[in-house]
């Protein structure tokens, strides 16, 4: 496995793809493919929510989105399970604030493991970070209807005072982010981008994830322009 470090997680972020079958309007095999060709960076497998897969069949289509990740070098993300994780030798986990604590998630999976955790004030960030955070997952930022469990809305203002206080740790905003509104998230001082039903509900989403990623190119080489 990749050992990842700030820098390449950083860039393993930019378009952070997170899915579960229930967001598929076809077979999730043929979503993650198709967004893989359209350029994601890091893909999640989150199975939750009413019609969500479990037991053997959650584990079998666990099984091999891991296999068309891995096929294609694309890191590969368990939401919340670390059974699950364990169990496929997953590259990380990503945990929430209800969940277990990044301390002893890292104690059971390791050093070499990523572990992100969802923050939504600077104390949580904090925390998490002391916990053994690799990255933090910050939002929602926008109205979502993608988790029945999300958070108040939180706009950027919190991605924006984290890095006032001087938080270097990977940041991948997420929650009801599009094509549209993209750009102030990364401008806040957001790594990436997390999205799921833009990607997953997309006609075309080779396509759409390709806008993804030129919105986030254009965006560093727009930092790159004010900086020379």
């Amino acid at each position: 496995m990749t050992q990842y470090n700030s820098t390449n997680l950083s860039e393993s972020l930019k378009v952070y793809f997170i899915m579960g079958s229930m967001n598929c309007r076809k077979s999730p095999e043929e979503v993650l493919s198709e967004a893989i060709a359209g350029g994601i960076t890091m893909f999640q497998f989150r199975e939750k929510g009413p019609d969500a897969l479990t037991g053997d069949a959650q584990f079998e289509l666990a099984r091999r989105l891991q296999q068309i990740c891995r096929l294609n070098s694309v890191p590969f993300i368990v939401n919340d399970d670390i059974d699950l994780a364990i169990a496929l030798d997953a590259d990380g986990i990503h945990v929430g604030q209800d969940d277990e604590p990044a301390r002893s998630i890292r104690q059971q999976i390791g050093e070499k493991k990523i572990v992100g955790v969802s923050a939504h004030t600077l104390e949580e960030a904090q925390q998490a970070m002391a916990d053994g955070a690799d990255y933090l997952g910050i939002g929602p930022i926008y109205p979502t209807t993608s988790k029945d469990d999300a958070k108040e809305v939180q706009g950027t203002k919190i991605i924006e005072e984290l890095r006032d206080h001087g938080l270097t740790i990977p940041l991948v905003g997420i929650g009801g982010i599009t094509l549209t509104n993209a750009t102030p998230v990364l401008t806040a001082g957001a790594d990436g981008i997390s999205v799921i039903s833009a990607i997953a509900a997309a006609d075309d989403i080779s396509g759409t994830v390709k806008d993804f990623v030129r919105v986030v190119r254009g965006h560093i080489l727009e930092l790159r322009r004010l900086k020379a």
